[in-house]
């Protein structure tokens, strides 16, 4: 069944067609613009063309795969050159049914030493991430065909190659029209606004005189420093947390399950209270410092949640837990202002030290419908691991924490991380639409889609992850 997109006035309206877990909201009370502390946006894109290569005389020697015979396929590129600072690239392209066969490289200069790095392979095959084929966020004409992000830390120097795959015949030697090389700057976090994360007290009698009162009964005034859209994605995870939170603190099982009979008024369904797993600590959007601008206004449900789809975000290893932060906040820019989706893709997202951040808007709780596995996303979630996990293990404590959020968030939904489930296509590569296909509830992108995602290495690892979740719930 296709999502549905739920207003910011009308979320609670939209929670309530939600199953089996879509949690009352308390009504957010919009206050006037005047009542708003202006927030200004992070990061920026800068979107530069990529041009046709001359023969070898304009070309840099020694680039692995790029030949220089003019009789070779269509190759594209960046000569050397310094730009602003960022710290993410792509590539993208005018039509997202068109797929890039070939190969993608680059090599940026740092900022802080003015050292060029070696050639790095940007891995090309991204479609498969994405809004189901007749959703309508893919109806929106906004959507591109994009490359993997590839995170290369803070730089001020690019220099790019692009060379279709040799073929036999020519539409497989061409490359995709309007292609351009995306470099995201993710910029700093939005500074936390509230008394308890760093932020200026919330003081009402620094309330201005017109700004909304509440009445008791679960409307909310506007926290300073917070946009409508801030407020309004912060309000998706109450009563769960306080609005303008940072983060969403771990609970343990038997906390976890008080707090979901709390929250749902009664409609958690009797079978799914025993086996909550211990919710997990996760960073809030405005914890990782996302802007709402960005994003469409209001959320998109699904039904319910079956299925937990994990991917690993192939962008690299290439960065420490404290730039996790930033890497989501680059991911988001990319998968919004240079692919064209209407939010960021996944769900969830877990960094190498096995912090969960909230992905998609719409509540942590909710059967939010992401853009994370082409065909599937109607009534599942999508978890990524942000780095590449095709040759390199994915660390113990981003393992565990797949293993800590499935068990509590599928919980929530009364589902057993070690059963089967059947999830109905959308349409993708290994299955046509309106196919049924039986897959385990806890599975990797590649059960759905043809890809090499979410990389052999911890797709390996999923088997122990559903034991380990079904344990977490207390399943016997």
């Amino acid at each position: 069944m296709r999502g549905f997109l739920a207003s910011s006035i009308g979320v609670a309206t939209a929670a309530a067609l939600a199953l089996p877990l879509a949690l009352s909201t308390p009504a957010l009370a919009m206050p006037s613009l005047s009542a708003v502390a202006p927030v200004a946006p992070a990061g920026s894109t800068q979107s530069l063309p990529l041009v046709p290569l001359g023969p070898s005389a304009q070309r840099s020697p020694g680039v692995p795969g790029m030949s220089a015979s003019p009789r070779l396929p269509e190759t594209r590129g960046l000569a050397a050159r310094e730009v602003k600072t960022f710290s993410l690239v792509g590539v993208v392209w005018d039509d997202a049914s068109t797929e890039l066969f070939g190969r993608v490289q680059v090599r940026t200069r740092a900022k802080r030493t003015a050292v060029w790095s070696d050639w790095q392979d940007v891995e090309t095959h991204n479609s498969e991430h994405a809004a189901d084929p007749d959703s309508a966020e893919r109806g929106t004409g906004r959507v591109r065909g994009s490359t993997a992000p590839l995170w290369v830390g803070e730089s001020d120097g690019v220099e790019v190659r692009v060379q279709a795959e040799p073929g036999a015949t020519r539409s497989v030697r061409r490359l995709p029209q309007g292609m351009r090389i995306e470099l995201v700057d993710p910029g700093e976090s939005v500074p936390a606004a509230d008394g308890k994360n760093g932020g200026p007290a919330d003081d009402p009698a620094d309330a201005p005189a017109d700004a909304p009162e509440g009445d008791g009964k679960g409307e909310l005034a506007a926290v300073p420093g917070m946009t409508m859209e801030m407020a309004e994605a912060s309000s998706a995870n109450l009563p769960h947390v306080e609005l303008g939170a940072d983060e969403i603190p771990e609970l343990n099982k038997a906390d976890s399950t008080a707090d979901a009979v709390f929250a749902a008024d009664g409609t958690l369904a009797a079978a799914a209270a025993p086996y909550i797993g211990p919710r997990p600590r996760i960073v809030t959007r405005k914890g990782w410092g996302a802007d709402e601008s960005l994003r469409e206004k209001g959320f998109g449900y699904t039904k319910t949640v079956k299925a937990a789809f994990v991917h690993h975000t192939a962008s690299g290893n290439n960065y420490s837990c404290k730039d996790a932060p930033a890497v989501l906040r680059s991911l988001y820019r990319y998968h919004v202002l240079s692919s064209g989706w209407r939010d960021i893709g996944y769900n969830f997202a877990v960094d190498k030290c096995g912090t969960v951040y909230e992905g998609r808007a719409g509540g942590v709780t909710r059967p939010v419908l992401g853009a994370h596995t082409m065909g599937f996303n109607t009534d599942s979630m999508g978890i990524a691991v942000i780095g590449s996990h095709t040759a390199t293990p994915p660390p113990a404590a981003a393992v565990t924490a797949i293993a800590r959020l499935t068990a509590w968030k599928l919980g929530l939904f009364g589902v057993d991380p070690r059963a089967k489930t059947t999830l109905k296509s959308g349409g993708a590569n290994r299955f046509p639409k309106g196919t049924k296909v039986k897959l385990n509830v806890i599975s990797g992108h590649r059960d759905g889609f043809a890809t090499e995602c979410p990389g052999k290495r911890l797709y390996d690892k999923l088997p122990p992850t559903r034991t380990s979740s079904a344990k977490l719930q207390g399943r016997p």
